[in-house]
C-alpha cells in the first residue's frame, strides 16, 4: 500500500466518528438508525441460491446470487449503485463473496486461484456515477475471500466497446440483441490452467448481460465453463439455496455497521 492510500485510510478512520455525529448512519434497506445495513436487512443477503432468469437465455452461465433482488436488498443495492453510498461496498462485497463461494463449491478441484472478473459498465454509466461500482464490489469481495484464506484475485479480462440503447422496457431477447458484441477480451496475462474464472456483477435480471460477458471470456481451464456470481437476482429466478458446507469458507460479516 502506498503512502497516499495509507494517509487516506487514516483520514477516513479519523473522520468516521465525526461523520456519524453530523450525519448519523441509517440503514440503506429500512432506514433504521445506527448501521449502514442493519442485521435484519443483512440477513436477506446470506442465502446463496442458484439464479436463473424466467426465460432462461442460451449461454447463461451457472450463477449464484447471495439473495433476492427484493425487500430491503433493492434499496441497498440502489443506494450503493446510484446514490453514492460507497460505504456499502463492504457489506455488499461480503455478500458477493458468499455467492462466489456458492458457485465455486461444486467446481473447486485443486488449489488454483479464484479469478473474479467484473462485468464492465458502459462509459456513459461510469461518467454518470463517477465511479466503477462493480469494480468496487469485486475488490471488496476479493478482500473478504483472501481474509478467509482463499487465493482470490481481481482479473480485468473484459472490456466494453460501442454504445447500447437504454434497456428499459426491452424484452429479454431484445436486451440480448442490444448487447451483442458489447464485450471483448482485454489483453491480459494468460489464465492459469488451474484457475476458476467467475464473472461478477451486482444484479441479474434477464441474464442478457451475463450471457454476453461469458461468451466473450475464454473458457476457464479448470471447469470447462465460465461461472458467475452476483449480489442479488430477481425473485422469479430463485432456486433452492446453495450451502458452502463445513470448513469451506467463513466470510467475515463484521463490517455491517
Amino acid at each position: 500500500m502506498d503512502g497516499r492510500r495509507v494517509l487516506r485510510s487514516v483520514v477516513e478512520d479519523l473522520l468516521a466518528p465525526l461523520a456519524d455525529l453530523v450525519l448519523p448512519r441509517v440503514c440503506a434497506g429500512c432506514g433504521g438508525p445506527g448501521e449502514v445495513v442493519c442485521p435484519r436487512c443483512a440477513r436477506w443477503l446470506t442465502h446463496p441460491h442458484l439464479a436463473r432468469p424466467r426465460r432462461h437465455p442460451e449461454g447463461f452461465p451457472p450463477t449464484v446470487a447471495a439473495g433476492p433482488y427484493a425487500g430491503p436488498v433493492k434499496p441497498v443495492v440502489l443506494a450503493f449503485k446510484e446514490h453514492g453510498r460507497a460505504e456499502l461496498a463492504g457489506p455488499l462485497g461480503a455478500a458477493l463473496a458468499l455467492a462466489v463461494v456458492g458457485v465455486c463449491q461444486a467446481a473447486r478441484d485443486g488449489p488454483g486461484p479464484l479469478l473474479l472478473v467484473p462485468v464492465p459498465s458502459s462509459r456513459a454509466a461510469l461518467r454518470e456515477r463517477g465511479r466503477d461500482h462493480v469494480g468496487e464490489l469485486t475488490s471488496a469481495a476479493v478482500r473478504e475471500l483472501r481474509g478467509s484464506g482463499l487465493d482470490a484475485r481481481r482479473a480485468r479480462l473484459l472490456a466494453r466497446r460501442g454504445r447500447v440503447a437504454d434497456s428499459a422496457g426491452l424484452t429479454a431477447a431484445d436486451r440480448r440483441a442490444n448487447l451483442a458484441g458489447t464485450f471483448v477480451p482485454r489483453r491480459a496475462p494468460g489464465v492459469p490452467p488451474d484457475a476458476l474464472v467467475v464473472l461478477v456483477d451486482d444484479v441479474v435480471t434477464s441474464g442478457a448481460t451475463l450471457c454476453e460477458a461469458a461468451a466473450a471470456l475464454p473458457v476457464a481451464p479448470a471447469t470447462g465453463t465460465v461461472l458467475a456470481a452476483v449480489v442479488a437476482a430477481t425473485p422469479a429466478g430463485a432456486r433452492p439455496p446453495v450451502t458452502a458446507g463445513p470448513g469451506v469458507i467463513t466470510v467475515r460479516h463484521g463490517r455491517w455497521g
